[in-house]
Formats: structure tokens, C-alpha cells, sequence
């Protein structure tokens, strides 16, 4: 019979390689018995794989107990050899099935050894320990044999007790390799993968479960009266926070400072700053900045200065003590009064409009004083204490006019960009808010690039926007800017608070008492003489004097919320150490203004009888002595040589009309005073005149009283 060559050998069925490979391991099993073999030791495996097809080339290694080390040994034989051993016929197929057989009980009768196997390198063992051959060794394939090298761990393959068990694996080994079949997956009629959405849908849930939360609470009689409304979110935050940390595995931390100060914040200063009151904003700018700036600074050292003396005595403990740099790094974001926390409980108090622009302008220019302290802190801290030179304190205080001047220039110029874009906006009516919002928030966002005040640039930005950008939209995109802006700022408001309570159950609080106890019993001791010294100078320079009722209200009202909880956060647990104690310290000060200033605070301006906001707008007599009165100051200012408020805002008026207005206003003949001050255009008044034209003998009369009847808030609008 004739020899078969390579090709033909190539070409065997998977049956025939199978009974090969088990005469193959057969042999090597009964190598340490018996010295023969029908294979003679040398094969060489010139197969084919679903994959690949080479010639692969096995090498062995043999070591054997108290002999040298292994000797590699090259198995090959070429087409001559293997015609050997081929099988040829159905005989000696039955010959060489019986002799694997045999082989097999043999050799694991007289010896079954521990064996271990490696393929292309060589296995060693502990000292005492050899190795020896691995009996079952699996069949390998091209990319295993082909590039192997000596750092490749040893494969390691389960032990075959007996023949069926090795054509099993074998018959398993084909499979992998594509020489079976595969059960086909069918096409789903539908599918389950909450995990895929589990984050959102949760925070959705929250959001979804917060804003039923807000409708039961001003369902209820007599709760909304007694509570503000951000400490029923927090209620709700730690409630799903319980349920969260103890009922399920989910770990979910949606408050991050990056969240907060990208997505959460922009919009509730976006809404406050253009809807301020910019008339009253710069009539008290004096007093705001001296409030924000210096009662910031004051607080800053003051609230330091004590805890670090109160930690020089023990009291926080030896391991828990902060150095003076922690400590003043932890008091510049403790001190600021935050605006979010101010606009939800003012808001629902109603205190005078003065009252109000002094605090909640506070609250938005402090955020300068508290970026360049909290990252001078945060300098010094990973400087060194002892390496910080005269050269570090006049850069951060430089620091504070870029952050402040640089951050109010950014938002301007934004401003003045978004009235100029909306001037050729009138044939795309619909993208209207689209410029207001994106604009302002890149003024947000350019801000933070060069790392200044973000909260001052969206601020003016808004203020900006707000006198130019009214006489270029419609009446339909400024109620749509409107109610969207309400509804954005509304819901990251409840956001912030529901987020912060659910952030609020953890396992990594650091609770000292005396630390916790201390840091809130300074913060309102030093804002209530902050507050006092400050409005006694104020009051020298201001024509209504700030009473002492209006004191106790500010003194009272300077809330801590989410911006200091945020900070609080980037703080680096590895400079500092003791950040999870600051962590439980600032949640503690936010609940304590929170809940119990923030619940008291209400009743306390009723007994006081503070004086509240008055909703209606002004009528048209009280707008046209405003304004005479403005032009009479302005001259007196001017006749006596004086400078004040009177004098700049007539400058600017004037140079605005000049220069700014005809450059960015589109149709600046058509808008009238008027709708400055009622954010209406003139065409709304001729349409609602044109739809209810009267006679006319009586048109004059009609129309003056139809005008004086909207301006005074009777006819509809």
C-alpha cells in the first residue's frame, strides 16, 4: 500500500486526528513504564484547525526526580516517519486503538505521577519537588506554538482519569475549535436590561419622586407655612438615600462639584441675574461689595483664627487636630453666604426689595472672595506653611481683582455679544432663547477656562443681556425665556437639595463634636458682629439707613448650602487629612441654617414686622417722577460738583444712547421708554389698540385709557 504524503495527512478527517491524538497521549503516559513506543517518541503534529493551519513544532521537556535539569527535546518527523506509523486500513486502525488502550491501563496502573506540561519552555518545581511529563497534554494550536517564548506562564491541563473522559475533552477541545456545533441563539421576541439605564432612571426616579413630594407639601394646610420648602427636599434626599444605602446595592453619587458647578448652579444664578431688580442692585452696590468682600474676609479670619485656638488647647482630640492651613483652608468655603440656600427661603418670606438685593447680592459677589481664598488655602496647604514667601501672598491677593474684575468683564462682554446676535434674529424668531441661554452659560464656562468667577461672569452676563436684548426678541421668546428660565433654575433647586440629603448617608462621616459644635456657634457669633460693624459704616454713606431690624434680618439670613458642601468636596484627602471630618462639619453647619434658621426665620420677620416685598408694578405717575427725579439729581450733582449715583447713571444713559443702543438694537425708532420698563414692544400696544379700534370722535380718549389701564395692571394684556 502505498505511503501517503503530507498533503494527504493534511487532509484527515477530525475522527482520524482524534484517534491519533489519543495514541499520541497513550504513549506519553507509558513513558516512564515502558521506554517504546509504536510512535518512537518523535511526532510531529501537521494538522489543521478551524483557525489555522501550520506546522507546528512541539517541544517537550522531561525532568525526572534527583536529575539535572530538563533537557528540551525537539519532536519532528518528517513524511517518511510518519508513514510509519499512519494508519493505512481498517486493521491496524483496530491495532492501534487496542495498543493505546493497553498503554493507557498500563500506565496508569504501575505509576500515575503528578504531572505538568509546557509548552515551548521549560518547568521547574520547589527544591525537593521534580516534574514530570504531563500525561494529557492538550492539543495545541497554532497560536500557542508559533511565537512562543519563555516568559509564557506553563498551561496547565485537568487530569484524565479515564479514556472516556479524554475523548470527552477532546470531543470538547474540537467544539472550541469550531469542529462541532454551536447552539445558535435565536432572535428575542423582547428583552429586560435595566442595568443598561439603571443610573438616569434612578436619578429621573428622584427627581419624579421630589416634585410629587413638592405638590403634597403645598397640598397640606398648614405645612408649607411652617417649613420652607428646601428642607422637605432634603427630608426626601435622606429618605431615598436610607433606602439606597441599606435596602440596595446601588452607589450613586450625583452631587459631585463637577456636576454642581457645570450643570446645576448656572442656571439658578442665570434666572436671579436676569430677572434682578438692576435699579436696586446698583443703587446698594456700595453696600454689597463692602458686605461681600470685607464681611467675607472677616468672617474668614475671624471663624480660623478661633477654631485654630481652640484646637491648640486639645479639645478636637490629638489625631483630629487641623494645622493652620487646614483650618483656614475649611473656614474660606464655611463662610460665604451661599445664594442658593438665600433665594429658596427669602423668596418665600417676601422681605423688602432692599433687604433682599443686599443679601442675595452678597451671596452671588462673595463667590469671588471665596474662589481666590479657597484656592489660596488650597496653595499654601500643598506648599508648605513654612515654604510659602512674601511672593505667594501678593499673588493671591492680586489674584482676588482677576478673578472678580476679570470674571464681571467676561459676562459683560458675552452680554453685549447675545444683544448683538439677536438683532438679526427677526425671520428666526424661534431660536430666540436659544442664544439667551447657550451664550450665557459658554459666559459661565469661559470663565472657569481661565479659572475666574464663574457666578459674577453669568451674573452681569444676565444683567447685560437683559437691557438690549429685550427690544430685539418677541413677546412670545420672552415668555418662553422666561418660564423656561423659572422652570430650569426650579428644578436644578430641587435637584441640589434632594441630592444633598441623599448624599448625606454614607460610611465615611468623621463626627467631633467639639469641632462640629464650635464651627457653627462661630459662624453665627462673627456674622452677627460681621453684619453690625459693617452696616454701621454703610450707614454713613447711605441715604436709607439699614434699621436695626433690617441687621437682624441679614445677620440671620446668611445660609450655608450646596457651594460650600461642593468645595468641600475637591478638598484633597491627601494634603489633608482630616477632609472627612470637614465633609460631616460642613453637612452639619448646611442642616443647622438650613432647618432651623430657615424655619424660624419666617416667623421672626412676622413679629418683627420687617417690611414685605409690594407686588404691584409701578403705575405710569410714579414711573415719570422716578425719572424727573433722576434728571433733577443728576443736575444738582453736576451744579454742585459732585459725583454720585445720579450724575454716572446719566453719563451712561447717555453714552448708551449713542453709541451701544444704535450698534446692537435693531429697530431702535420703533422702541419706546416704555418698553424698558414693561419688557413689551410698542407693536403689542398697536395690535391690542387695531383689534379694539374705537370711534373716532373718542379715539384719544379711549386710548389714553386703554394705555393708563394696562400700565396700571386692569386690562389684559
Amino acid at each position: 500500500m502505498a505511503s501517503l504524503t503530507e498533503q494527504d495527512y493534511d487532509s484527515a478527517t477530525p475522527a482520524l486526528q482524534q484517534e491519533m491524538n489519543l495514541a499520541r497521549r497513550a504513549c506519553w503516559s507509558s513513558r516512564k513504564t515502558s521506554k517504546e513506543c509504536p510512535l518512537n517518541g518523535a511526532i510531529e503534529i501537521n494538522g489543521t484547525t478551524a483557525r489555522h493551519r501550520h506546522r507546528h513544532r512541539i517541544e517537550l521537556v522531561e525532568t525526572k526526580n534527583n536529575e539535572q535539569p530538563p533537557m528540551r527535546t525537539t519532536c519532528c518527523c518528517t513524511s517518511n516517519q510518519r508513514s510509519r506509523w499512519m494508519p493505512l486500513g481498517g486493521l491496524n486502525r483496530r491495532m492501534l486503538v487496542l495498543c493505546a488502550i493497553f498503554c493507557l491501563l498500563a500506565g496508569t496502573t504501575l505509576a500515575r505521577p503528578n504531572t505538568r506540561a509546557s509548552v515551548g519552555a521549560a518547568s521547574t518545581a520547589d527544591g525537593a519537588e521534580g516534574a514530570v511529563t504531563q500525561g494529557n497534554l492538550a492539543e495545541t494550536t497554532a497560536e500557542t506554538a508559533v511565537g512562543h517564548d519563555a516568559t509564557t506562564p506553563p498551561l496547565k491541563v485537568p487530569r484524565v482519569e479515564s479514556l472516556e473522559e479524554m475523548t470527552a475533552l477532546e470531543m470538547k477541545a474540537d467544539a472550541d475549535d469550531g469542529g462541532g456545533h454551536q447552539e445558535i441563539k435565536r432572535y428575542p421576541l423582547s428583552q429586560v436590561d435595566f442595568g443598561h439605564v439603571k443610573t438616569p432612571f434612578i436619578i429621573g426616579v428622584w427627581i419624579l419622586s421630589a416634585s410629587i413630594a413638592k405638590i403634597g407639601f403645598h397640598m397640606t394646610p398648614k405645612l408649607h407655612l411652617i417649613f420652607p420648602e428646601s428642607c422637605l427636599l432634603i427630608v426626601v434626599g435622606v429618605a431615598i438615600g436610607v433606602v439606597l444605602y441599606f435596602c440596595t446595592d446601588v452607589a450613586v453619587s450625583p452631587l459631585t462639584p463637577n456636576t454642581f458647578f457645570f450643570y446645576m448652579l448656572p442656571p439658578i444664578i442665570l434666572d436671579a441675574g436676569y430677572f434682578m431688580p438692576n435699579r436696586l442692585f446698583f443703587d446698594n452696590l456700595g453696600t454689597i461689595l463692602l458686605m461681600a468682600v470685607v464681611g467675607t474676609i472677616f468672617n474668614i479670619a475671624t471663624i480660623g483664627g478661633a477654631l485654630y485656638a481652640c484646637g491648640l488647647t486639645g479639645i478636637y482630640g490629638e489625631t483630629e487636630t487641623p494645622g493652620l492651613m487646614d483650618i483656614f483652608l475649611f473656614t474660606s468655603l464655611i463662610s460665604a453666604v451661599d445664594p442658593v440656600a438665600v433665594l429658596a427661603v427669602f423668596e418665600e418670606i417676601h422681605v423688602n426689595e432692599i433687604l433682599y438685593i443686599v443679601v442675595f447680592g452678597e451671596s452671588l459677589l462673595n463667590d469671588a472672595v471665596t474662589v481666590v481664598m479657597y484656592h489660596m488655602m488650597e496653595g499654601y496647604t500643598t506648599i508648605g506653611l513654612d515654604n510659602v514667601i512674601p511672593q505667594d501672598i501678593f499673588s493671591g491677593c492680586g489674584s482676588f481683582f482677576i478673578v472678580a474684575l476679570g470674571g464681571t468683564a467676561i459676562g459683560v462682554i458675552w452680554g453685549f455679544l447675545t444683544g448683538l446676535v439677536t438683532r438679526f434674529t427677526d425671520h428666526v424668531r424661534v431660536i430666540e432663547p436659544i442664544f439667551i441661554f447657550v451664550m450665557a452659560y459658554l459666559a459661565y464656562l469661559n470663565a472657569e477656562i481661565f479659572h475666574m468667577s464663574g457666578i459674577l461672569a453669568i451674573t452681569f452676563c444676565g444683567i447685560t443681556m437683559k437691557n438690549y436684548v429685550e427690544s430685539n426678541i418677541s413677546q412670545k421668546s420672552h415668555t418662553t425665556v422666561k418660564y423656561a428660565l423659572k422652570m430650569l433654575s426650579s428644578s436644578a433647586e430641587t435637584i441640589i437639595f434632594m441630592f444633598l440629603g441623599v448624599a448625606t448617608v454614607n460610611n465615611m462621616h468623621v463626627w467631633n463634636t467639639w469641632f462640629v459644635i464650635l464651627t457653627i456657634t462661630f459662624c453665627s457669633v462673627f456674622r452677627v458682629l460681621g453684619v453690625i460693624l459693617l452696616t454701621a459704616i454703610a450707614n454713613r454713606f447711605r441715604l436709607h439707613k439699614l434699621s436695626a431690624v433690617d441687621q437682624f434680618v441679614m445677620s440671620y439670613g446668611g445660609l450655608r448650602g450646596a457651594v460650600a458642601f461642593a468645595l468641600v468636596l475637591l478638598v484633597d484627602e491627601n494634603v489633608v487629612k482630616q477632609k472627612n471630618m470637614f465633609v460631616t462639619t460642613t453637612i452639619a453647619v448646611i442642616y443647622f441654617t438650613v432647618f432651623l434658621q430657615g424655619i424660624t426665620i419666617k416667623p421672626l420677620v412676622s413679629i418683627l414686622n420687617v417690611k414685605r416685598a409690594n407686588k404691584r408694578k409701578p403705575t405710569m405717575n410714579e414711573r415719570i417722577h422716578e425719572r424727573f427725579m433722576d434728571h433733577l439729581m443728576a443736575g444738582i450733582e453736576d451744579i454742585v460738583g459732585k459725583t454720585g449715583n445720579y450724575n454716572v447713571r446719566d453719563k451712561f444713559k447717555r453714552f448708551d444712547n449713542r453709541f451701544i443702543r444704535p450698534l446692537i438694537i435693531r429697530d431702535l425708532k420703533e422702541v419706546h421708554e416704555l418698553h424698558l420698563l414693561d419688557h413689551i414692544p410698542m407693536q403689542n400696544y398697536e395690535k391690542h389698540l387695531n383689534r379694539n379700534k374705537p370711534k373716532p370722535t373718542d379715539r384719544r380718549t379711549t386710548t389714553t385709557i386703554y394705555l393708563r389701564r394696562l400700565y396700571e395692571g386692569d386690562a389684559e394684556a
